[in-house]
């Protein structure tokens, strides 16, 4: 065997232990190499897990939240027109009385205790009575003149908007405007036939003074209205003094809502704004505010704390047949709407915080948290309106909590 053979396998072994070699020393490298990258990725930051809400366009509503309680709007106490014995009052609450109709029976005391203190009170009662009565004439000449006018615009309104140069709701805010109107003439009328009615039993007391009048005659104390019977006064029978009250009278089918808002609530309402009605027993019914009454009190919160609030007196719009089981001195709760759109840019309120004296949000962008400042609107207690600084689809961190700031890695749940 030549030389040149015998160096052929040695060759070869050769080759194949520098491969061995190589195979081993690419392991431990590729291992050494993996091991170095499991510690990196021990020691690199972990995503924080966050809650994800989206920037959306949709409708919002800023309302001012609270309880009510509904009342006749027009209700009247029926008095005893003079002293005397009264028989006893046969009606009970819920009860329906007729206008005219014999609510209580008086028998007025003996002569000689008519003197003349009780008759100047008489004619006192009357003037008083007589001047109720030119007030309440007045306040329907009043109203009906406030209702003309507003028939006038409602009639210019639908002109122009037959013309395309104003929007529906104009139209709508006139016709409100003329709804209200003529509710405040109803009850005006209302006014005058309380007032006729009172002036009616003080002149009949007055009467009893005269010369040749039946001082000892039975006097019926009628009913100025149709309605219900909200209340007895006063159902035993005894001596009553006069002005002393019967009974409290009432139409159930015209209702208010009354509700008391915080004076820095009050100051965001105004006459028209329409309010939700809910939690009364029924489904949720329409309204609007009709007045929001002059003068402010003071109450104390369940917590102690004196805070000044005044009345928002509410009106129904839902129709009858849907509140006709709501009667006086329910509990309702309301929603009086201050503000509302059908399309606004808008992000949950928990995606919010406050930063160097503006707002700002942490907005999720390829994975890692970037704060960033934005512009608000409106608010409510679930969602803010976006006026700048984010645009629709956004991914937002909810809830931020302290392990969260600018360039955290962060993965949703």
């Amino acid at each position: 065997m030549s030389d040149s053979e015998t160096s052929k396998p040695r060759s070869n072994k050769s080759k194949r232990r520098s491969l061995l070699k190589w195979i081993k020393r690419s392991l431990w490298i590729a291992a050494a190499l993996g091991l170095l990258a499991m510690i990196v990725v021990a020691f690199l930051p972990k995503p924080v897990l966050v809650d994800v809400v989206e920037v959306e366009r949709g409708a919002l509503r800023v309302t001012v939240d609270e309880d009510g309680r509904s009342r006749v709007s027009d209700r009247y106490v029926l008095s005893a027109p003079l002293t005397g014995n009264l028989g006893r009052i046969e009606l009970d609450p819920g009860d329906d009385v007729g206008e005219g109709e014999v609510i209580a029976r008086l028998v007025p005391l003996a002569r000689p205790l008519m003197d003349a203190q009780s008759r100047a009170e008489a004619e006192a009662r009357v003037a008083a009575a007589a001047a109720q009565l030119r007030q309440a004439r007045a306040s329907v000449e009043r109203g009906r003149a406030a209702l003309a006018f507003a028939d006038t615009q409602v009639g210019r309104q639908r002109q122009l908007m037959a013309r395309g140069t104003v929007a529906q709701v104009a139209l709508d805010r006139a016709e409100l405007e003329h709804r209200s109107r003529r509710e405040e003439v109803t009850s005006a009328e209302f006014g005058v036939r309380v007032a006729a009615h009172q002036l009616e039993m003080a002149r009949a007391a007055l009467g009893r003074f005269d010369d040749g009048a039946n001082a000892g005659e039975q006097m019926e104390v009628t009913s100025p209205i149709e309605g219900q019977v909200l209340r007895l006064l006063h159902e035993s029978a005894g001596v009553v003094q006069a002005g002393t009250p019967l009974v409290e009278l009432g139409d159930p089918s015209h209702l208010e809502i009354a509700v008391d808002v915080l004076t820095s609530d009050a100051v965001q309402i105004t006459p028209g704004q329409r309010v939700i009605v809910e939690r009364w027993g029924g489904d949720s019914l329409e309204g609007h505010v009709r007045l929001i009454e002059p003068s402010a009190f003071t109450r104390t919160s369940a917590l102690g704390v004196e805070e000044q609030r005044i009345n928002v007196v509410i009106d129904l719009d839902s129709p009858r047949d849907e509140w006709r089981r709501l009667g006086d001195g329910y509990r309702v709760e309301t929603q009086i709407v201050i503000w509302e759109a059908d399309d606004a840019l808008k992000v949950p309120a928990n995606a919010v915080f406050r930063h160097e004296g503006g707002w700002a949000v942490y907005a999720i962008v390829d994975g890692v948290a970037r704060l960033t400042s934005v512009e608000t609107g409106r608010r409510n207690g679930l969602e803010v309106e976006v006026i700048g600084g984010l645009e629709e689809g956004a991914r937002l961190v909810a809830h931020p909590s302290d392990q969260v700031s600018d360039g955290v890695p962060v993965e949703g749940r």
